[in-house]
């Protein structure tokens, strides 16, 4: 039987005694270059995502991590509005045209924060949705901080708001890019408890 016949979890079985021959040699350099770097980091964020907690928000809009001995993720009205904002839209959003989505993210805010003053929050969007105003950036910085804090780089990084660019080609020779900010948390994990919807967002128990 050639490689190429071998099944995934045949091929996968075959593999783990190798690496425990490896190890047991104390040859892991061997192992690491065997691998390579990108394949590594492609394993280390397939560990995190098996690890990942499911993310509650309650009827009063506490962000809470059921399966992290609920641990509170403790932000400010405005960072929790931005970070439902990006939560209800899974394939990503641009800051540039985060102008479109200024009446949602005001609603999200104005939930949040009943006792601020309407005023503030209005300029408070205004900053936010200002493609010159640096407010957005300092508001996603703030929230990446938080997740860190609290867990490992790579589980972190399914939860803050990350950067990934789409390639598209229009016809043979356009090329233009998409430089989205998107949370990659699996929308299952979300449990939604307020009365605004999220995208895929549950109203159940966790």
């Amino acid at each position: 039987m050639s490689e190429q016949d071998f099944s995934p979890e045949e091929a996968a079985g075959k593999l783990k005694v190798l690496v425990s021959r490896l190890r047991a040699a104390g040859r892991t350099d061997l192992l690491l270059e065997a691998l390579g770097l990108p394949i590594l980091e492609e394993l280390r964020m397939e560990a995190a995502r098996a690890r990942l907690s499911r993310f509650l928000i309650t009827e009063d809009f506490r962000f809470l991590l059921p399966d992290y001995d609920h641990q509170e993720i403790i932000l400010q009205p405005v960072h929790k509005a931005v970070y439902m904002l990006f939560l209800a839209h899974p394939g990503g959003i641009e800051f540039k045209r985060l102008t479109n989505y200024r009446d949602e993210l005001s609603a999200y805010y104005q939930a949040i924060a009943k006792h601020t003053d309407a005023r503030k929050i209005e300029d408070s969007i205004d900053h936010l949705v200002n493609p010159l105003d640096n407010a957005i950036n300092e508001k996603c910085s703030r929230i990446k901080k938080t997740f860190l804090e609290m867990m490992d780089e790579y589980t972190a990084s399914y939860y803050f708001i990350s950067s990934h660019t789409q390639k598209h080609i229009s016809g043979t020779s356009h090329v233009w890019y998409e430089r989205l900010k998107v949370i990659t948390l699996p929308r299952q994990l979300v449990v939604n408890r307020t009365p605004y919807p999220l995208w895929n967002g549950r109203q159940d128990e966790p």
